[in-house]
């Protein structure tokens, strides 16, 4: 294998999954992102999948009747197209223990805190800011991490750190961390996983 083949879910508008593009050939040398799946129709993510050349699908849950079709469909797109790893950006269904145990350490997820702070069920988009603001930290950042059947629960990659100003708001405070954290450490751990991957091909 020269590249692992890289799915990336999303359900919103695809700013991680446009850093990962951006990424490829420069950051991203092992991997290369050939599928997008979505759980939202009409996200915009798939549009940044399309501009780049890339296959985009969408799976509603609500089509398939259950979590456990839903994810056999996710899996069989997964399957067909030869998928090694699998990234979530902004991905806002949580997948199975069943799910997670198919890609052992080849899922990974990015999270808008510095975990284990400002994580868990519930923890998502503004509302991890939210939290950090409420709680009085000084310091927040983004985390990579490992997924397995704990939300935000497997093993730690890359973290990074990011000031909390005086005056932030949710929404300043996440553009912030996303430019200063998430969009250099995701494509950084997704080309470590990588190259582990193809190195264990050989």
């Amino acid at each position: 294998m020269d590249k692992a083949r890289i799915a990336v879910l999303v359900s919103g508008g695809g700013t991680n999954l446009q850093a990962l593009l951006d990424a490829q050939g420069d950051v991203i040398t092992s991997g290369e992102i050939t599928l997008v799946i979505s759980n939202k129709a009409g996200a915009y993510a798939l549009e940044r999948a399309r501009l780049a050349g890339v296959k985009g699908e969408t799976v509603l849950r609500r089509e398939c009747g259950s979590q456990e079709a839903f994810e056999d469909k996710v899996l069989s797109l997964l399957r067909e197209n030869n998928i090694d790893m699998i990234v979530l950006a902004g991905f806002l269904s949580v997948l199975s223990e069943r799910f997670v145990k198919e890609y052992p350490n080849r899922i990974i997820n990015i999270h808008p805190s510095l975990i284990p702070k400002h994580c868990g069920d519930g923890f998502y988009g503004l509302k991890v800011h939210e939290s950090v603001l409420a709680a009085g930290d000084k310091v927040t950042g983004a985390t990579v991490h490992f997924v397995n059947e704990i939300t935000d629960g497997g093993e730690i990659i890359f973290q990074q750190e990011v000031p909390v100003m005086e005056g932030d708001t949710p929404e300043v405070l996440q553009k912030r961390v996303m430019e200063q954290a998430e969009w250099i450490i995701l494509p950084k751990a997704c080309e470590q996983v990588s190259k582990k991957i193809v190195e264990e091909s050989k």
